[in-house]
């Protein structure tokens, strides 16, 4: 599993689990602006089936992701550590709580983790939209994904560097014909349980750790509302701190200079678990 790994600073290192067909550098801006207030350095794989990790086999689903963190963890000599979770990521981080108690002491959601009713019928292609059709679609090379790119709504007027290196590190092959590296059965399995499965659904109201949710006002295409609201949060755990991001979507708080609200928040998980530690 590929796993990049960002700052050197003091502190175990907080490890990050990014969206349904996205990759790690999906937290390259969170990774700097964290170093910036002095926290810890930050680690992010690539998901099986994404990325640089998109020639991993199976097994497919959330338990696996969950059970692959702890793996992660293992692998770089850390015993606990602070969670973040972006959309899937996100269900990812509660599942790996729930299922590895004693490894993870924060969680931080960013729009995603808690589950909402999905109509009968409804399908991972019709919640993602362009990001799903991608998958099937071939590209001449880079300028061609990053064209694609700079039209979906989420993006549109909010193109940076941050964007452009976590864009291409999901493209792959040869020119004329590059493409996403996301495994589409990978995607689908991994869809399938978002909308419906009941322990990755149900693992926000057993979370053993503090937790934060950061939810956007607006959607996967800049629509309003986003996939939260005031209401839609209502029977979340009484201490799962929620917090609105009135000026983002669903993708813009990783690369936007919200993600310095993401680090702030971020710290204080780490800080609290710090403190909790020193206490035992």
């Amino acid at each position: 599993m590929a796993v990049t790994r960002w700052g050197g600073g003091p502190g175990t290192p907080v490890l990050a689990v990014h969206g349904i067909t996205a990759n790690g550098h999906s937290f390259a801006r969170l990774a700097a602006e964290l170093s910036g207030l002095g926290g810890p350095p930050l680690i992010a794989p690539d998901l099986r089936g994404r990325g640089r990790s998109a020639h991993l086999a199976g097994p497919r689903g959330l338990a696996a992701h969950a059970d692959d963190m702890a793996a992660v963890l293992d692998a770089h000599g850390i015993g606990d550590t602070v969670l973040v979770g972006h959309s899937m990521g996100a269900f990812v981080a509660c599942l790996a709580a729930v299922r590895h108690p004693d490894r993870v002491s924060g969680v931080l959601l960013v729009d995603g983790g808690h589950g909402l009713p999905a109509p009968p019928g409804t399908d991972i292609d019709a919640v993602l939209g362009p990001a799903m059709a991608r998958l099937r679609m071939t590209f001449e090379g880079p300028d061609h994904y990053r064209d694609f790119w700079r039209r979906h709504p989420a993006f549109e007027g909010r193109w940076n560097t941050w964007v452009d290196h976590y864009v291409l590190r999901d493209l792959t092959g040869e020119p004329p014909a590059m493409r996403s590296a996301c495994d589409e059965e990978a995607v689908r399995a991994d869809g399938e349980q978002v909308l419906a499965d009941p322990d990755a659904l149900g693992a926000v109201h057993r979370l053993p750790c503090p937790a934060r949710l950061l939810w956007t006002a607006r959607g996967l295409m800049d629509e309003s509302p986003g996939l939260y609201t005031r209401e839609r949060l209502a029977g979340l755990p009484e201490d799962l701190v929620t917090v609105e991001l009135p000026d983002d979507n669903h993708y813009s708080p990783l690369f936007s200079s919200t993600a310095v609200l993401v680090a702030q928040q971020v710290h204080a998980l780490v800080q609290q678990s710090v403190q909790v530690q020193g206490e035992l």
